[in-house]
């Protein structure tokens, strides 16, 4: 669900960077603008607090956004953003997985 989440971000985001950087329709950024609530709603079905789930996002949306930097804008990441994105996925897994006593 997570991956949803990133995606939906930046494919909102990106339809809205289309319509003001690139000139396209304004067709683009409503488009934009369903996406990005989509993406504003998919908090509400996971099972973890709100603020838990954004943070553990936080660090699947790093890698989503190399991916998409390497697919889309065609820019390979380096070494550095490969091993930010992995300290981010490690974060993610200790916000999301650390055994708790409540």
């Amino acid at each position: 669900m997570k991956m949803v989440k990133s995606l939906l971000e930046l494919g909102g985001a990106y339809l809205v960077w289309l319509w003001l950087r690139q000139h396209k329709s304004i067709w683009y950024a409503l488009a934009g603008a369903v996406v990005l609530f989509l993406y504003g709603m998919v908090p509400t079905l996971q099972p973890a607090h709100f603020g838990r789930v954004q943070a553990a996002y936080s660090g699947i949306f790093l890698l989503v956004a190399l991916l998409w930097r390497w697919g889309i804008d065609k820019v390979r990441p380096d070494k550095f953003d490969l091993l930010g994105a992995g300290v981010a996925l490690l974060g993610m897994l200790i916000i999301m997985y650390a055994p708790r006593s409540h």
